[in-house]
């Protein structure tokens, strides 16, 4: 039988087949295309011709076309609804593509004929967006380790197969330890919690096959649990296990990988002639080195810190006057954070939620990409990877300009957090391509026939993912190695950082926030109280995330230390954590630094991104407001549609004309005046 992966897809707009691809299709594949792949780079090294911007280059950017499109599935689908099969997949594959990987980059061939065009790049008439990528190729050969030779081009090749084993091997632990993890709630137990949560429980329970409510570590549903319910005993039994995944031993325990990791993302760095790993990792970020991310995550600390001690010696009052003795502790914080909102701004989440559907949410943030950029969004009516992933096809001024698939909802199958990718990329040499992107969240799924409700918190992850889509959709570059999010680490996070500012301005949520049950627009006064307590508790949310970015980058910064857990716990009893506070992402879960080399010194990014964003959500209150049509057309046009084209700073001063200081994060987190 042909294997639907490798035919040509009579789909609307070349959307994958989901409905006749099998688990069985993949791995025949991805042989047959690494193959394929492998023999076009052969061409391309071995050939008679001389060296030129097209026959090696291009040729490149060209290749591999099958082998893209076979892994966009699978790792998209495995991502986001995993099962036995495609897991153990993942565990064959990591090994085999990066071996492919280090096969590509150690042909001295191929690298003589990409060094021999940078060394003649001044004499070759290139475009702009042609040099870009022959400097972007020239510089990943050589930051792979092209240049290295013998003993040491063969320890880095085992190196890099190692750390993809682990990567996916930390990656499937962590799911595992998140869906075999559930605690079974009586009916005494649900006193306290508003009805969504009761709802979002009952249904956690009828997805596991369980007779009542049940709480899971689905973020959007462990959370609100905090948040509201009295049972103090049950509050530390449900913060211990979400504190705790990959750490409780066994075969699922991530300790021993995160520690094998560091030390060889250490030689890796060594091997190639630098001090440590965060030192070339940072290299060719905007931070450039990690004195500079050092600097700016202190100077956000400090007063983080203080607005967070003050926060829990209120709520340690407030701990004793209910009667119990002892500190406050991370699994009470959240409740008396929420009893302290309560009493500092009359805001009550459970007021505040059935105002925030997620249809009317999803059409708050279609909305304000047709007030900002023309975009239409029509609804698709196409087979997915899963019943409760939906599709539409994005146009504007009629002419096609992408897909979007959403998949909201948390499930077992689901890898936790929240996350943009891509099926596709925008390019449009060597061939013309239109993008296919997917927002993936872990929202808690309603029982049947009630709507979905988010929190807040919910609500600014759905914009902040449609940022990133954004930057994938409206992405306009010659080659797809640069189209989209493929930027600086600490630079992707400005759109989608950015674009959750739209979120707080009153007229979108006056507009989309209706009441689940009258269709009531969200009183005034209520969204005047959402907007004043948008940075209430903003020290314990700094506190935790820059407490994960700075254990991030000393893991990097020195010596890898043989045990990490040593080392999180030395650097956070130098930086004076807060007791009452967890990091944010403790080692053994901390997917976005051991699951791939992704984030890794790079959790940082997140914060430098937003020192850009509130300058850049600035241009808009200067000029007409949020809506201002020129500031959204200098938006696109010097951000959101160049990918990696340029270089990022080079970016942002062509939309702002200069680069932020970090006053403008801390007035927007309310840490100074």
């Amino acid at each position: 039988m042909t294997n639907v992966l490798l035919t040509k897809w009579e789909t609307p707009f070349g959307i994958a087949p989901f409905d006749r691809i099998s688990d069985d299709d993949f791995a025949p594949a991805v042989e047959q295309a690494l193959a394929e792949h492998l023999a076009e780079i052969e061409a391309i090294a071995n050939s008679d011709e001389a060296p030129t911007f097209a026959n090696t280059i291009e040729a490149m950017e060209g290749a591999g076309a099958t082998l893209d499109r076979v892994l966009g599935v699978f790792y998209n689908v495995a991502g986001a609804d995993s099962n036995a099969a495609r897991q153990a997949l993942q565990r064959d594959f990591s090994p085999t593509l990066a071996a492919h990987s280090s096969a590509i980059y150690s042909n001295e061939r191929l690298f003589a004929r990409v060094a021999d065009l940078w060394d003649r790049r001044d004499t070759l008439g290139l475009s702009e967006p042609e040099a870009r990528v022959l400097y972007l190729a020239h510089r990943g050969f050589v930051r792979a380790g092209a240049a290295l030779a013998g003993g040491a081009a063969e320890r880095m090749k085992a190196v890099k197969e190692r750390l993809a084993v682990l990567g996916t091997s930390f990656t499937q632990n962590l799911l595992k330890d998140e869906s075999d993890w559930f605690m079974e709630l009586s009916e005494d137990d649900l006193e306290g919690l508003p009805g969504f949560v009761v709802d979002a429980a009952r249904s956690a329970g009828e997805a596991l096959d369980k007779a009542g409510p049940v709480v899971t570590l689905s973020r959007s549903l462990i959370v609100p649990f905090l948040q509201f319910s009295p049972r103090r005993a049950l509050r530390e039994k449900a913060w211990r296990a979400w504190s705790m995944r990959g750490e409780n031993g066994g075969e699922t325990d991530n300790r021993d990988i995160a520690a094998e990791t560091l030390r060889l993302r250490e030689e890796r760095a060594k091997l190639l002639g630098y001090a440590d790993f965060a030192h070339f990792k940072l290299e060719p970020e905007m931070a450039g080195t990690p004195d500079r991310v050092r600097d700016l995550l202190m100077a956000v600390w400090e007063p983080a810190k203080a607005a967070a001690l003050t926060d829990q010696a209120e709520m340690e009052a407030m701990l004793h006057a209910d009667g119990v003795a002892g500190p406050l502790e991370p699994w009470d914080w959240r409740f008396y954070a929420d009893k302290r909102r309560r009493a500092l701004h009359d805001l009550d989440e459970a007021e505040l939620k059935p105002y925030l559907q997620l249809d009317r949410m999803i059409e708050a943030a279609f909305a304000c990409a047709n007030r900002l950029f023309g975009l239409e969004f029509a609804p698709l009516d196409v087979p997915l990877y899963h019943a409760d992933a939906r599709a539409w096809e994005v146009t504007r001024g009629g002419e096609h300009v992408a897909v979007f698939i959403a998949d909201y909802f948390a499930r077992a199958s689901k890898r936790s957090g929240a996350w943009c990718s891509a099926f596709r990329s925008q390019s449009k040499r060597p061939r013309v391509e239109t993008p296919v992107v997917v927002n993936v969240c872990n929202f808690a799924k309603p029982p049947s026939g009630k709507p979905a409700l988010l929190s807040y918190d919910d609500a600014r992850t759905l914009f902040h993912e449609f940022g990133h889509a954004l930057h994938q959709m409206l992405s306009d570059v010659e080659f797809g190695s640069v189209s989209g999010t493929s930027v600086a680490r600490d630079f992707v996070e400005l759109p989608s950082q950015l674009y959750e500012h739209w979120l707080e301005v009153p007229e979108v949520l006056g507009e989309f926030a209706t009441h689940a049950e009258t269709g009531a627009p969200m009183p005034e006064a209520l969204l005047e109280k959402v907007l004043k307590a948008a940075t209430f508790d903003m020290g314990f949310q700094t506190v935790e995330y820059v407490a994960s970015a700075l254990v991030d980058l000393e893991f990097h910064s020195a010596e890898a230390p043989a045990d990490p857990m040593q080392r999180q716990a030395e650097v956070l009893e130098r930086l004076g954590m807060p007791r009452a506070i967890g990091m944010r992402h403790a080692t053994p879960h901390f997917a976005h630094v051991f699951a791939g080399d992704g984030y890794s010194s790079g959790y940082y990014s997140y914060m430098w991104s937003e020192v850009m964003d509130a300058d850049a959500f600035a241009a808009f209150e200067e000029a007409g407001g949020p809506f201002d049509p020129e500031v959204a057309a200098k938006l696109e046009g010097f951000i959101l549609s160049k990918g990696g084209s340029q270089e990022a700073e080079d970016l942002y001063m062509q939309f702002r004309g200069r680069m932020p200081g970090v006053e403008a994060l801390l007035k927007g987190r309310g840490l100074a005046a």
